[in-house]
Order: structure tokens, then C-alpha cells, then sequence
């Protein structure tokens, strides 16, 4: 009779230790990538299409700051463009009446050359031809070295034109307010109409079709554990709910901190912990803040 009672009893110690044994490694939060937008560029909100919970594909405008000042300054640096266009010399031909003297005064040089070296003419008309060539180069040279900094001064003025036009079509595109990832609009912060500023929260998005779980493990746990292995992440609805996921550990934190008080792990008398990160393709029913597990 004894030994059956010692039998019943390690049979009711092992059921106790069965129904103790957990499913899961560690828990935590489910979390997605967010992004804030910010206005670029200040003005009255001419249009803000989107509301909280709206899918979104990445580069989609959906809102728009009045750009009326930035065109009307991006007209008149056009205009002032083409009035430096219109001040530049064209040096050939102001410069052709000078280049045409200096070629008669070398003809005229070299035919007095040939008169004196035959003994027709005195040689002072051919040192006087040989002084008005030299007095109509220099006078071409300076003509040429004056044009030249006329022109490239202007190129410079022309240069910084295209500069401030680049600076401010660079300032229309800001006005253009588009989504910069895939994802679910999380917060709206604006509304059509409203004057923004620069650095004004517009709105939040997030892609919720890639979540990660946060998760914490004991130092025993994480010489088990590496980025890139694949795990089994589970999504708590409560109420014994759940349902399971293919997970891939993504990211392990390089310190370690004190377990949160919100979070389980599987030695519950730890008191240093190390955050894992566990990446889930979303059907749609994770959402950001659901508490999950994850077995290793």
C-alpha cells in the first residue's frame, strides 16, 4: 500500500511539473518602424489628403504648401538671368574693327620693309608702320583682356542665378509633402488650411506590414541565440488566444539592462537582460503594442 501511495505521488509531482513547463522562451511587444514627417517649408496648407489609418504607398503626395511666393521668386531670377544673357559682349565682333586695322598696319609694315631693304623708301616709314602695328596690338589686347572680364564676371552673375533657381525649386519640392515609406498613418497632426511652419509635425507612419517583436532574454538564453536564426514568434490576444508566426532574430542589444516589469522571461530571478529583436511578416492582425512570445 505504502509503495503505491509513493508511485501516486511522484506521478502527481511530474503531472505539476508538466503543467508548469511554458511554451514560450521569452516575451515582449510587438513594434514597427515609425516615421515622422516634418514640413520642409512654411506656408498655409492648401491640401492634406490622408487620415489616421490609411495605407499608403512610398512617394504618394498627399499634402501641399502654397508655393505662390517661391514660383514669383524663381520668375524673377529668370528674368534676371536673361538680363546678364542679354549685357554679354560679343567679343569677335566688337573686337573685328580693331583685328582688321592691326592686318593692314602689318601689311603696310611688311611692304615698307621691302622698299627700304631696296633702297625706295627712307627707313623711317618702316619704323613708323612697325610702331602703329605694335600700338594696334596692344590696343587689341586690351580690348580682348577688358571683354573677357565683362563676360566672365557676367557667367559668374549668370552661374549664381542658376544657383538660387536650383535653391529654390529645391524649395517647390518641399512644398510637395509625400510619404517617404510603405505603411499605415498612424497620427495626424494638421489640417487642411492650417499655416505650418519648418519642423512642424505633419503626420506619423509606420510600416506595420514588417513588425518586430521586442523581446528579452537571459545571458544563459543568448549563447543560444544569433541574428539570422529562425524562431517561432506568437501573438497574444489574451483570453488564451494566439496565433503563431515565423520569426527571424534581426538585431541582439550588445548591453544588457534590468528586466522591465512588464516583461516574463523564462528565469524569472534574473535581473540583467538583453533585448532581441525579432522580425514577423504582418497579415494584419498584429498590431504595434500586442504583447507576443517567442519561442527559441
Amino acid at each position: 500500500m505504502q509503495k503505491i501511495y509513493v508511485l501516486a505521488g511522484l506521478a502527481l509531482m511530474m503531472a505539476s511539473c508538466g503543467g508548469n513547463e511554458k511554451d514560450y522562451d521569452a516575451t515582449g511587444t510587438f513594434e514597427a518602424t515609425e516615421t515622422t514627417v516634418f514640413a520642409e517649408q512654411s506656408g498655409a496648407l492648401l491640401s492634406f489628403d490622408l487620415e489616421e489609418g490609411d495605407k499608403m504607398e512610398a512617394n504618394r503626395q498627399v499634402g501641399l504648401i502654397d508655393t505662390t511666393q517661391i514660383w514669383l521668386k524663381i520668375k524673377q531670377t529668370d528674368a534676371t538671368k536673361a538680363v546678364y544673357q542679354s549685357q554679354k559682349p560679343d567679343m569677335e565682333r566688337q573686337i573685328a574693327a580693331t583685328r582688321q586695322q592691326l592686318a593692314k598696319a602689318q601689311q603696310d609694315e611688311e611692304r615698307y620693309r621691302e622698299l627700304v631693304a631696296d633702297g625706295a623708301a627712307p627707313s623711317k616709314m618702316f619704323d613708323d608702320a612697325t610702331s602703329k602695328v605694335k600700338v594696334l596690338q596692344k590696343q587689341l589686347d586690351a580690348q580682348v583682356s577688358s571683354l573677357s572680364t565683362s563676360i566672365q564676371s557676367l557667367n559668374k552673375q549668370t552661374a549664381a542665378a542658376d544657383v538660387q533657381k536650383a535653391q529654390l525649386l529645391d524649395m517647390l519640392r518641399k512644398c510637395h509633402i509625400m510619404t517617404p515609406t510603405k505603411g499605415t498613418i498612424l497620427d495626424k497632426y494638421v489640417e487642411q488650411g492650417e499655416f505650418v511652419s519648418v519642423g512642424k509635425p505633419l503626420f506619423k507612419i509606420a510600416n506595420t506590414e514588417q513588425m518586430k517583436l521586442r523581446a528579452y532574454v537571459t545571458s544563459v538564453q543568448l549563447q543560444n541565440i544569433k541574428i539570422g536564426q529562425k524562431v517561432k514568434v506568437f501573438a497574444d490576444y489574451g483570453d488564451s488566444q494566439r496565433k503563431e508566426y515565423a520569426g527571424t532574430i534581426s538585431w541582439i542589444s550588445s548591453r544588457s539592462e534590468f528586466t522591465p516589469k512588464t516583461i516574463l522571461t523564462d528565469d524569472e530571478r534574473a535581473d540583467l537582460v538583453y533585448a532581441v529583436k525579432v522580425a514577423i511578416k504582418n497579415d494584419g492582425f498584429v498590431k504595434i503594442g500586442m504583447y507576443g512570445e517567442v519561442k527559441l
